[in-house]
Order: C-alpha cells, then structure tokens, then sequence
C-alpha cells in the first residue's frame, strides 16, 4: 500500500487521502493539548510558516492514547490549536498511532526505523516522521524538537531554494 493512498479525516470530518494534502515534504506529528511537550505546538508553527511557501506542511493527527492526553472533541482540539498556538497548518480526526486500531498511516510508519535503528511503537506524544518528496520517510522521537538541527537539515536539504 503506497502511503500516498491511505484514508485520513480532517478534524472537520472530510474524508481524503494523505496523498492529497500533503506537500513535497511533510511532517507527520501525533499531537496532544495537555502533555508536557504540547509547547512544540509552536516550534511546528513555526516550521509551517518558514517552510511553507516552499513546499511544505506539518500534519497534526490528535492521540489519546499516551495518559489520556488529548481528551477533547475534534472542535475542543481545533479551537485550542487556533487560538492557544496559532496552529495554521492542516489537523486530523483523533487517531491511535500503536496497538490495537492504530490508524494505517501509523501502520505505515512505524515500521520505520529512527536515528539509532529502532521500529516499532510511537513512543509518545510528538513524535515526527518527515516524509519526502521520494517517498523516503525519516523518524525523529518526541524529544526530539522541530526545529532541531537534524530536522532542519533534511527539510532543507529537499525542498527548492
């Protein structure tokens, strides 16, 4: 199954595909509105707005699933994004990224391997997985900040100057 493909909802409830809104480079992020890395709201913001205009986009899917850390409605997480973070960039319908109904796209990506070669589960809130414009995908754990040097540099590195 080529990612490109996989069914996603919007926070609004519209059905689409991942291949239909992301941007050459895009970064997937599993988000949470009352976890102790939720100020990354704003380093992501920030990505979206120096990016943006050259190609790319920063992917928001709320998830409950790491000490129920995203209890909201879709209108309840869309509303704090907004006004709380300024969140322009584009939010999904509530997700779970491990186990048990974990969303395909999150199928997809944990089977790939971050920095120190590990797969598997989502570790936690804010994790980060930058996809490129030829298909390769690069993981970065929740510590990891958006704007940290590595991520910067592979943004950079594939997008137009």
């Amino acid at each position: 199954m080529s990612i490109d493909n996989t069914a996603i909802t919007t926070i609004d409830g519209k059905a689409t595909t991942l291949g239909a809104v992301r941007a050459p480079v895009t970064m997937v992020v599993n988000v949470a509105s009352k976890c102790g890395l939720t100020p990354q709201y704003g380093a992501l913001e920030e990505l979206q707005k120096t990016y943006g205009a050259r190609g790319f986009t920063v992917l928001g899917f709320p998830c409950n699933q790491f000490m129920f850390q995203e209890p909201g409605s879709n209108a309840e997480i869309e509303t704090y994004c907004t006004t709380t973070w300024g969140v322009t960039f584009p939010m999904f319908d509530k997700v779970k990224v491990n186990g048990k109904g974990k969303h395909p796209l999150y199928d997809e990506l944990t089977k790939v391997k971050d920095s120190e070669g590990k797969a598997g589960n989502v570790k936690w809130n804010f994790e980060k997985f930058l996809v490129l414009p030829n298909g390769e995908i690069k993981r970065f754990r929740p510590t990891t900040v958006p704007d940290d040097p590595a991520i910067i540099s592979v943004i950079e590195a594939n997008l137009p100057k």
